[in-house]
C-alpha cells in the first residue's frame, strides 16, 4: 500500500554496533576458549628429524641461551638441583606445594601457563612473595613446535603481561610444553627455540623427570626424582594439570632426603647463577596486563552468561512447545464439540488495493464465487497501475469499485467500512484468493454475541522454491498452532489483513481501522479486545496469499510487521492493568509477543556465535546435540500443524536449512525494528511487488469453474 507522507529514513548505524558487538563477543568467547584450553591439542606433535640442531645443543646443558647468533648452554653446579614445576598455578595443589617448600626452606621455579595465571593471579603473588621464581609455560600449553611465529609470540607475550600485572615483574625463563631433555630437541623444536631466543627468552629443559604426571605412586615419583651421581640436575615436577596429591606427598619425602644428602635445591636463576632472569615490569606492560586480565574476566562472565542463556532458551522453547501442543489439543476438542452456527445474512468483503493489477482479478473472482452471499467493495487507493481498470472491466454483480487518492491501507479500509451494507465485514488483501467456504465459516463464528473479530487461516500460494517452502512452513505452524493457542488463552494479538472478519459497529466504535501504526491489523485486534470483544480463530476459513518471492521483499514485509507490532504493543501497554478481554491480552498476549518475538530473536545472534565457536574450538558433541534438540522442538509441532491443516509433510524437510538462512534473516529484522523504534524514527510502508501468484492456489475445481485461476487471468 502507498503512504501519504515521506517519513525520515530509519537509522543505519546500529548495523555497525551489531557487527562490533558480535565481533567483541566472538573475541571474548575465543579468549575464554583459549584460556580454558579448548584451542590446544591434548597430545604433542610427533618428533621429527634433528638435522638442523647443533650437536653442542643436543649434548649441552639444559639452560639454552639463543638470544644471539652464538647459542650457548649451561649446566647447574655439582650437587645442585633446580626444582621446577609446570602447568600451574592450581588453586588446590600450588598452595600445598608452597607449604612443603616453606617447611623445608627450599625455593623453586614455577613455569606457569597464562590461562591458569589469568584465573588465579593471587597465586602468582603468593609464589613470588615466598621467594620463588616464575617462568613462562605459554598461555595455553600449546606445542610450540607445531605453531608459527605469530602464535608463539602471542603465547609468550600474553603470559608475560599477566605476570607483569599480577606480580609487577617480568621473567626471561621459558619452558616449552611437552619438552624434555636436550637429546629430544628436533628441527621443529630448534625453530621454536630460535624464535624464543630472538624474543629475549632463556629456554629451560629438564634432566630429571619425576614422571609425576602419570601418578605412578609416591615411591616411584621419589625414585624418579632422586639423582644418581653428583651432577647438577633440573628436576621436572607438576603443580597443575590434574590431581597432584602424589606429587605433594612425594615432595614431602624427597626434599628432606636430598637436603640431608647434601644437595642444594633452589630456583633456576640461583642454581645456574643466571643474572637478571627476573626484573621489574614496565608500566606499559602492567597496564596491558591489567587490560588482558579484565578481558579474561569479562570472557568468563560472557561464557557463563551464554551458557545460562542457552539453558533458558532451551527451557523456554520446550515449555512453549508443551503449551502450544496442549492448547492445540484443547482447541481441537473444543471445535469438534461446538461447531459454528451458519448465518444466512450477507457479508460485505472489503478489498483495499494499491497497485494490485497482477492479482486483483483472481481475488475478486474468488470472493464472488463464495458459497455465502457477499457484497464486494474494492477500494482503489490511488493505484498507479491498472488495478481499478481490471476491477471495472470484470463487471461482476455485487462488486462495487471506489476510487480515492492514495492515503494508505487504513484509510482505504475505513472507506470500505463506510460503504459496507452489512453488519459483518470481511477484510481481504488485494493479493489474496479466498476458499469458497471461507466467508461462511467466518460469519458462523459471530453466532456468539461476544465475538467481535475472527481470524481466518492464511496459506502461502507461491510455495515453490526454498524461500516459498520456508514461508509455507512458517504460515502453517503459525496459524494452526499459535493462533489455536491464542484462541484457547483468549489473547489473540492479530487478525491478519489477508483474511479477517469483524463486526462493523465494533470497529467503528473503536474509531475505525487505526492509521498511526504500521500493523493496523494488530492494532485493531488489540483495540477491540480492550473494548471487551472476544477474538476467535476459524482454521477452516482458508485464504491463499502471495508471499514475498525474494529475500529483499521478505525483509521489507517482515520489517514492517515487526515494527508495527512493536508500535501496537507500546500503544496498548496499559492493557496489562485492565480487566476483561483487554486485561487477558495485556497479561498473556503482550508478554508472549515481547518474549518470543522480540527478546529471544534479539539474543539469537549471540547464541549462534556461541554454537559456532563451540563447533570450531570446543567439544562439538554438545553443540550438535543442542542444535538437534532445538530442531526437534520445531519439527514436532510442525508435524502436528501440517496434519491438522491437511498438508503434506514433505515441506518440513526444509526445516534444517531454515536454521542457517531464514532464521538469521528473521532475527535481523527484529534487531532492525527495535533499533528503528528506539531511535524514534518512523518506518515507511513497504509496498511489495506482486506477480499474481495467489491465483495459482490449489482451489477446489468448483471454484475454478467460476472463473478463478490462471485460465481467466488477464
Amino acid at each position: 500500500m502507498g503512504t501519504h507522507r515521506k517519513p525520515p529514513p530509519p537509522p543505519r548505524s546500529h548495523w555497525l554496533l551489531l557487527i562490533v558487538g558480535l565481533g567483541l563477543i566472538s573475541g571474548l568467547l575465543w579468549l575464554q576458549a583459549a584460556v580454558g584450553g579448548a584451542l590446544t591439542a591434548d597430545e604433542p606433535g610427533p618428533r621429527g628429524l634433528s638435522a638442523t640442531v647443533p650437536a653442542a645443543v643436543r649434548t649441552g646443558g639444559p639452560l639454552i641461551d639463543a638470544r644471539t647468533e652464538t647459542v650457548t648452554t649451561g649446566r647447574p653446579a655439582a650437587r645442585t638441583i633446580a626444582l621446577t614445576f609446570d602447568d600451574g598455578p592450581d588453586p588446590e595443589w600450588t598452595p600445598r606445594i608452597l607449604e612443603v617448600l616453606r617447611r623445608n626452606h627450599v625455593h623453586a621455579t614455577f613455569f606457569v601457563t597464562g590461562a591458569q595465571s589469568a584465573h588465579h593471579p593471587e597465586l602468582l603473588r603468593q609464589i613470588v612473595e615466598q621467594g620463588n621464581e616464575l617462568g613462562t609455560h605459554t598461555a595455553t600449553h600449546v606445542d610450540l613446535r607445531t605453531v608459527g611465529e605469530l602464535r608463539t609470540s602471542v603465547e609468550t607475550r600474553a603470559t608475560d603481561l599477566i605476570l607483569a600485572e599480577a606480580t609487577g615483574t617480568s621473567t626471561s625463563l621459558v619452558r616449552m610444553p611437552y619438552s624434555a631433555g636436550n637429546d629430544g630437541i628436533d628441527d621443529a623444536s630448534w625453530t621454536a627455540i630460535r624464535r624464543l631466543g630472538a624474543a629475549g627468552k632463556l629456554i629451560v629443559m629438564s634432566t630429571l623427570d619425576s614422571e609425576d604426571w602419570q601418578r605412578p605412586g609416591v615411591a616411584r615419583i621419589v625414585a624418579n626424582a632422586t639423582p644418581h651421581g653428583t651432577a647438577g640436575q633440573v628436576l621436572l615436577m607438576h603443580d597443575g594439570g590434574g590431581d597432584r596429591g602424589q606429587t605433594v606427598a612425594a615432595l614431602g619425602e624427597l626434599l628432606p632426603r636430598l637436603l640431608h644428602a647434601g644437595w642444594r635445591v633452589d630456583t633456576v636463576g640461583h642454581t645456574f647463577g643466571a643474572q637478571h632472569v627476573t626484573a621489574p615490569a614496565g608500566k606499559a606492560n602492567r597496564l596491558s596486563g591489567a587490560v588482558l586480565l579484565f578481558a579474561v574476566d569479562l570472557a568468563d562472565v560472557t561464557s557463563a552468561a551464554l551458557t545460562v542463556l542457552l539453558v533458558i532458551a532451551a527451557a523456554l522453547a520446550a515449555a512453549r512447545t508443551v503449551v502450544v501442543l496442549a492448547a492445540t489439543w484443547t482447541h481441537v476438542r473444543r471445535e469438534r464439540r461446538s461447531p459454528g452456527v451458519p448465518r444466512p445474512d450477507p457479508v460485505t468483503v472489503i478489498v483495499p488495493a494499491y497497485n494490485e493489477e497482477a492479482g486483483i482479478e483472481a481475488t475478486v473472482r474468488s470472493i464472488v464465487a463464495s458459497r455465502h452471499p457477499v457484497y464486494v467493495v474494492v477500494v482503489d487507493d490511488g493505484s498507479t497501475d491498472r488495478t481499478a481498470e481490471v476491477v471495472h472491466s470484470l463487471r461482476l454483480p455485487g462488486v462495487r469499485l471506489i476510487r480515492r487518492p492514495n492515503a494508505g491501507k487504513p484509510a482505504a479500509l475505513n472507506t470500505g467500512l463506510a460503504a459496507a451494507r452489512t453488519d459483518l465485514v470481511v477484510m481481504v488483501d488485494g493479493d489474496t484468493v479466498l476458499d469458497p467456504d471461507a466467508v461462511g465459516l467466518l460469519a458462523a463464528r459471530f453466532a456468539d454475541p461476544r465475538v467481535g473479530a475472527v481470524s481466518g487461516n492464511a496459506k502461502v500460494a507461491n510455495r515453490g522454491g526454498l524461500l516459498g517452502r520456508w514461508q509455507h512452513v512458517e504460515y502453517v505452524i503459525g496459524f494452526n498452532l499459535d493462533r489455536r493457542m491464542y484462541d484457547v488463552l483468549r489473547c489473540m494479538p492479530t487478525v491478519p489483513g489477508a483474511i479477517g472478519a469483524f463486526r462493523r459497529d465494533a470497529v467503528l466504535a473503536a474509531g475505525g481501522v487505526p492509521g498511526d501504526t504500521l500493523a493496523e491489523d494488530t492494532d485493531l485486534t488489540m483495540a477491540l479486545q480492550r473494548r471487551g470483544w472476544k477474538v476467535a480463530f476459524e482454521q477452516r476459513a482458508v485464504a491463499w496469499t502471495e508471499a514475498p518471492a525474494t529475500l529483499g521483499q521478505l525483509w521489507k514485509q517482515r520489517y514492517r510487521w515487526c515494527y508495527g507490532t512493536l508500535q501496537a504493543v507500546w500503544k496498548h501497554r496499559q492493557a496489562v492493568l485492565e480487566r476483561g478481554p483487554g486485561g487477558t491480552l495485556g497479561r498473556r498476549g503482550l508478554p508472549y509477543l515481547l518474549l518470543f518475538q522480540v527478546l529471544l530473536p534479539m539474543l539469537a545472534p549471540v547464541v549462534d556465535v556461541a554454537v559456532v565457536l563451540g563447533l570450531l574450538v570446543g567439544d562439538p558433541v554438545p553443540a550438535v546435540l543442542a542444535w538437534l534438540g532445538f530442531l526437534v522442538l520445531q519439527v514436532l509441532p510442525g508435524v502436528v500443524a501440517f496434519r491438522l491443516d491437511g498438508e503434506r509433510l514433505g515441506p518440513l524437510a526444509v526445516l534444517p536449512l531454515q536454521q542457517f538462512v531464514y532464521r538469521q534473516l528473521m532475527y535481523l529484522v527484529v534487531i532492525q525494528s527495535v533499533a528503528t523504534a528506539a531511535a524514534g524514527a518512523w518506518l515507511p510502508w513497504h509496498k511489495l511487488d506482486r506477480t499474481g501468484a495467489a491465483a495459482e492456489a490449489p482451489l477446489p475445481e468448483s471454484s475454478r469453474l467460476s472463473g478463478v485461476g490462471p485460465r481467466e487471468r488477464r
